[in-house]
């Protein structure tokens, strides 16, 4: 067996770099192509949801008699909280001073969910006022917790468990 000369060692060399920029080029293009295709779908199902999120957003407007758009956190806590007061006042309900909890449960893209607990001695009629006038609320209102405690001395007082929610702007 023969030496290999110093072109042959270069030749080889050379060959080597050629057949290995060959299977990079030949994957690269590959994955590059591949890459766009997940891209593009990528853009098409953004656009989807910004459709459904805009439908969603419509259903609410129908539903919700007067809306006003979510705020910032703060406008919002205290916004709410003094409509849901005058709401519990206009029912004649007296409520202990309302608590105000904020979560990190995401409602849509750009909003999160508030909740206000309340809790209150009325009668039964008037709490039953207070629900029948809670969609006249012009922010967005779920009830995610009600709860009726009747004392059998006085059946005509309920104490009242309230929690509401409302969504405000991240």
């Amino acid at each position: 067996m023969q030496k290999l000369t110093q072109r042959d060692i270069r030749t080889l060399k050379i060959g080597g770099i050629c057949v290995a920029a060959i299977v990079v080029f030949v994957f690269g293009t590959t994955w590059i192509e591949r890459w766009s295709k997940v891209r593009a779908d990528i853009q098409k199902k953004e656009a989807e949801l910004d459709l459904i999120d805009r439908a969603k957003q419509t259903g609410v407007m129908s539903i919700v008699p007067a809306f006003e758009t979510p705020e910032k956190e703060e406008d919002q806590k205290n916004r709410f909280r003094t409509k849901l007061v005058d709401q519990l006042n206009k029912a004649g309900i007296k409520t202990e001073p309302l608590k105000v909890v904020t979560t990190k449960k995401t409602l849509l893209k750009n909003y999160k969910l508030m909740l206000i607990q309340c809790k209150a001695k009325c009668s039964f009629t008037q709490a039953l006022d207070f629900l029948a006038r809670l969609n006249e609320n012009p922010h967005l209102v779920g009830i995610e917790e009600f709860k009726i405690k009747c004392d059998q001395n006085k059946p005509q007082e309920v104490e009242l468990d309230l929690t509401v929610s409302t969504a405000y702007a991240s």
